[in-house]
């Protein structure tokens, strides 16, 4: 781990909408960092107060100072040099950056910030180089950073291209500790919906062995974004889901999710299960709900109890809680509703009351089986063989913007800055 004084630590953030924001609030807040350098690429208003205005407020969560420092707070953000507009953040040294669009162009080697974050959303292709025309996330590091953290998912455009060896997708408390600074220049901290789904998966992968999982899905009830319009639309031309074009104050939106995909990214035991995923977007700002599906092979034990049943699965999750998951994974015993983990600091919050198994007997052909041997078949007489199945369902609450997904990158972030030489 290396070593940094206080004129090293400086980050970039590419982007201020609901992720750069917020990642904007959690690091004045935790001040590992003594700078920060934010590109908006464009002006913002009519003048820096404006950016101010924008960085203050916030509709979700309210005023940044009583949300990060109490209710009885100041305001916390003053103008320093309007020139080179320079401002202050609750003591932080924040220099904001208009001009550039492409990361390529962007001054970070001037600035110093070793680490980008990049928060738009735009550059999500790992195997663009860094001197694409519609700019990449590589030209972060043409423009001076070391490494750059993707707040999405990697999406490979070419079929043709592999994902590049210096690229990873990192969860801090599930995968982050195979972070290679010699190696890996390109980081994607996933989404928010994998992030709470990876923490609700590994303590059940790492406490029962994957190959008794035999199916999993996930449905995640989800806040809406910005992907939506606010009033019914005409969809672009060629678009696929054209729910998104309807009102998202008015709809309830069934539409896909790339979770599935990116959890085998972070815990590749799951590639071994069926697993699938989707989303229901639903009309409130944020906090997000999980129903994850899993259908287990178990035995039947000695008192006619399945070996996989809710208090053994509300016990593997109180324990990740107090031990490896600690702080990231919160067990809850209550009757939660979206307003009480919103802003909370939890990769997800495990409704333990509403865990449910049901087991259940499947008959099972061995003969429809293939390679199965004909003599084996013979000597058991019925090919048919009768197998306990438990279905289970657990529910995971996590704040889809700051309280889960923002925190956890923030300490992802950290942990790569605190790697480098």
């Amino acid at each position: 781990m290396g070593s940094h004084n206080d004129a090293e630590r400086t980050l970039g953030i590419n982007g201020l909408g609901r992720i750069g924001k917020l990642s904007v609030w959690h690091h004045v807040a935790r001040k590992y960092f003594s700078r920060l350098v934010v590109n908006v690429g464009r002006l913002v208003g009519s003048d820096l107060d404006v950016m101010c205005g924008v960085i203050e407020k916030d509709s979700t969560y309210g005023s940044m100072h009583r949300f990060l420092f109490g209710v009885d707070a100041d305001p916390c953000i003053r103008i320093v040099d309007r020139e080179k507009k320079l401002l202050e953040v609750a003591g932080i040294p924040v220099t904001v950056l208009q001009t550039a669009r492409n990361p390529r162009e962007i001054g970070w080697r001037e600035h110093g910030a070793r680490v980008v974050v990049d928060t738009t959303g735009a550059f999500c292709d790992p195997t663009r180089s860094e001197d694409d025309a519609k700019g990449s996330l590589r030209g972060h590091l043409g423009a001076g950073a070391e490494k750059v953290i993707n707040s999405a998912a990697f999406k490979i455009k070419d079929a043709a291209q592999s994902m590049p060896e210096d690229a990873v997708t990192l969860i801090y408390g599930c995968n982050h500790e195979i972070f290679d600074p010699a190696l890996h220049r390109v980081i994607s901290a996933a989404s928010c919906t994998t992030t709470a789904l990876a923490h609700m998966v590994k303590p059940l992968i790492d406490h029962l062995h994957d190959s008794s999982i035999m199916t999993a899905s996930m449905s995640t009830v989800h806040a809406a974004t910005n992907s939506q319009c606010v009033l019914d639309t005409v969809p672009k031309a060629g678009a696929s889901d054209l729910r998104r074009s309807r009102s998202v104050l008015n709809s309830i939106v069934i539409t896909s999710s790339n979770a599935a995909r990116a959890l085998e990214l972070v815990v590749p035991e799951v590639r071994q299960i069926g697993f699938m995923a989707d989303s229901v977007r639903i009309p409130t700002p944020t906090e997000s709900l999980i129903i994850l599906n899993l259908t287990f092979q178990s035995h039947i034990e000695s008192d006619g109890r399945s070996s996989v049943n809710q208090e053994l699965i509300n016990e593997i999750y109180q324990t990740a809680s107090a031990g490896t998951q600690k702080g990231l994974l919160v067990y809850s015993e209550e009757q939660n509703v979206p307003a009480d983990v919103s802003g909370m600091r939890a990769a997800v919050v495990i409704e333990a009351i509403e865990t449910h198994t049901r087991t259940g007997f499947a008959d099972i052909d061995l003969s429809r089986i293939p390679n199965i041997d004909a003599k084996t078949l013979e000597s058991l007489g019925d090919p048919v063989v009768e197998v306990p199945v438990t279905h289970a369902k657990v529910f995971g609450w996590y704040d889809n913007e700051y309280g889960s997904y923002t925190n956890l990158m923030g300490d992802l972030t950290v942990h790569v800055h605190r790697s480098l030489d």
